[in-house]
């Protein structure tokens, strides 16, 4: 059950990929105008009671920009990470985003979601490049909750007018639903949260890590956490992280936009002079004597 929920919410994050026009910066956005992004399969009961835990009225409606989020926006975006069993058949979780100044941050309300923590919904949405906002996310009763992230995406780019890029969508999908999964092989969701925040954290602050030192991170993480990793979840995590530092995130933003989940790492000893970077330096080496090389044997 909470697998196949998970996906509600990942679908959201996916669906953001769908082209709109670029209407004004966020300086100009309607900040003021609440936007609300409904599960498409809410029966009308359903939709009162998500309504009603969003603090929202239908006669609030009228006045709110309002999308939908389909089973089919979900299939079409997590396909490639959750198998369609899992993404089942309805979607369900609803989202409200309001639109504050810059330098607010990123806060998250829940109400019957039990499988996406806050931390989980905060690192994604910073990932996606989702800024400055009140969040509520909701479902007619308990489920994971993982449809509202595409909502939350969509009503940002009808909020801002700016498109988050397919990369941030995707990497953010894949960043909830590894730690996701994680939480639930490890039987921790706070753990797993913070274990991928904080990695995540010194590979957008180093810049340009290699995997091996990547994992060397990872490591440390799990140690201080006192988390057994498998094989497969660290080369998941790794592969993560690729993507990550490939957005070229700054590390400045990411701990402003969700700043009350990074103050909970603070405890956490993570040092990047621990990292052995003789194999980075030996790389540079073996290139540079290759150039070397080069144009010695053209002299000869």
């Amino acid at each position: 059950m909470k697998k196949r929920v998970l996906t509600f919410l990942l679908a959201g994050i996916m669906a953001i990929t769908m082209p709109i026009t670029v209407m004004a910066d966020r300086e100009d956005a309607a900040l003021d105008t609440p936007y609300v992004s409904l599960g498409a399969d809410l029966t009308a009961k359903e939709k009162a009671t998500v309504l009603e835990l969003l603090g929202v009225t239908e006669e609030d409606l009228k006045n709110y920009t309002v999308a939908s989020i389909t089973n089919k926006d979900e299939h079409e975006y997590l396909g490639s990470y959750l198998d369609a069993s899992v993404i089942g058949t309805r979607a369900l979780s609803s989202v409200l985003v309001e639109g504050k100044e810059a330098g607010y941050g990123i806060q998250i309300e829940t109400q019957n979601i039990t499988y996406c923590t806050v931390g989980m919904y905060q690192n994604a949405f910073v990932t996606a490049g989702i800024e400055d906002a009140d969040i509520k996310v909701a479902g007619p009763f308990n489920i994971s909750g993982t449809a509202a992230l595409v909502g939350a995406i969509k009503s940002y780019e009808n909020m801002t007018g700016e498109v988050i890029s397919p990369e941030s969508v995707d990497t953010a999908t894949d960043e909830l639903v590894t730690t996701s999964e994680l939480g639930e092989t490890i039987g921790d969701s706070e753990k797993a949260e913070q274990l991928i925040g904080a990695v995540k954290e010194k590979v957008v602050e180093a810049d340009n890590v290699t995997e091996e030192q990547v994992g060397e991170i990872v490591d440390q993480a799990a140690e201080e956490l006192e988390v057994d990793l498998s094989e497969e979840d660290r080369q998941k995590i790794i592969d993560l992280m690729a993507k990550i530092d490939e957005l070229n995130l700054d590390i400045d933003a990411l701990k402003e936009q969700a700043a009350d989940f990074y103050d909970k790492l603070e405890g956490l000893d993570l040092n990047l002079d621990d990292i052995d970077t003789a194999q980075v330096e030996g790389f540079f080496a073996k290139i540079w004597n290759g150039i070397v090389n080069f144009f010695q044997n053209i002299g000869n």
